[in-house]
C-alpha cells in the first residue's frame, strides 16, 4: 500500500473512531454548541444617485464596509479561481473535505511542518462568523484543553457542519463573499472591487480577479495601496 493510501486509510479510521466515540447525540450537541449565533453580519447602508450609481457606502456598526453580493453578479473567472485555490471540491463535500484533511495530516507528519491547509469555504465562513459571536467556547461540547490551534480547527469543523445545515452551499458561498477580509475596513468582494478597482465584481480582469482571490489570505500585506 502506498504512503498516500495509508494516509487516507488512517484518516478514515480516525473519523470512524471519532464518530463512534462521540455518538450521534454527542455529534448533534457539538454542532449546536459551535453554531454561530448570527449567520449574517450586518451589511452597509448604501446611498445611490438617481441613475443607480453608488454615492457612498456607510460603515456598519462594527466599522466595516460590506456590500450585498449575488453570485450571478460576480465574474465567473473569479469564482472559478477562488474555488480552485481555496476549496476545489466545495460543491461535493459535506462541510469538511476529508481528502484534504488526510493530505495535510500526511504532509505535516512526514515533513514536521505545515505544508498546506485543509479549511473549506464552509469552515472559513464559520471562522469569520465566530469573530462576531460573543458567546464563550462551549466547554461541554468537547475538551477545551486541546492546543489552541487544534481547538480552533475543531470549532471551525463543527461550525462548518452547522452553517451547511442551516444555509446550504450557494448561500454560504454568497455570504462568504460578503464578509471575507480585503484590507482595512473592506469586507466582501463587492466592496473590495469597487474600492480598489472602481468597478463592479462582474467586470473584473484576470489580474484583478487573481488579486481578489489572494487578498483574504493576507489582506493587509497584499492590499493594492
Amino acid at each position: 500500500m502506498s504512503a498516500r493510501a495509508r494516509a487516507f486509510v488512517s484518516a478514515g479510521l480516525a473519523c470512524t473512531l471519532m464518530a463512534g466515540a462521540l455518538g450521534a447525540r454527542a455529534f448533534e450537541t457539538a454542532v449546536e454548541a459551535f453554531a454561530p449565533a448570527d449567520m449574517a453580519p450586518a451589511l452597509s447602508t448604501v446611498a445611490y444617485d438617481r441613475k443607480g450609481s453608488i454615492l457612498r457606502v456607510f460603515a456598519t456598526p462594527d466599522g466595516r464596509r460590506r456590500l450585498p453580493v449575488r453570485l450571478r453578479e460576480v465574474d465567473p473567472r473569479f469564482l472559478k479561481s477562488l474555488l480552485a485555490v481555496e476549496d476545489r471540491r466545495y460543491w461535493r463535500h459535506g462541510a469538511v473535505d476529508w481528502g484534504s484533511v488526510a493530505r495535510a495530516a500526511w504532509q505535516w507528519t512526514s515533513r514536521r511542518r505545515i505544508v498546506s491547509g485543509a479549511s473549506t469555504i464552509s469552515m472559513q465562513y464559520a471562522r469569520l462568523l465566530a469573530t462576531y459571536d460573543a458567546k464563550p467556547a462551549p466547554a461541554g461540547a468537547l475538551r477545551p484543553d486541546l492546543p489552541r490551534r487544534l481547538w480552533d480547527k475543531v470549532a471551525q469543523t463543527f461550525g462548518a457542519f452547522a452553517v451547511e445545515r442551516a444555509l446550504g452551499k450557494k448561500a454560504i458561498l454568497r455570504r462568504y463573499l460578503e464578509i471575507a477580509p480585503y484590507g482595512g475596513d473592506l469586507q466582501g468582494v463587492a466592496a473590495a472591487s469597487r474600492a480598489w478597482f472602481g468597478k463592479s465584481p462582474r467586470r473584473l480582469t484576470w489580474g484583478e480577479a487573481a488579486l481578489l482571490v489572494a487578498l483574504p489570505q493576507a489582506p493587509e500585506a497584499r492590499r493594492p495601496d
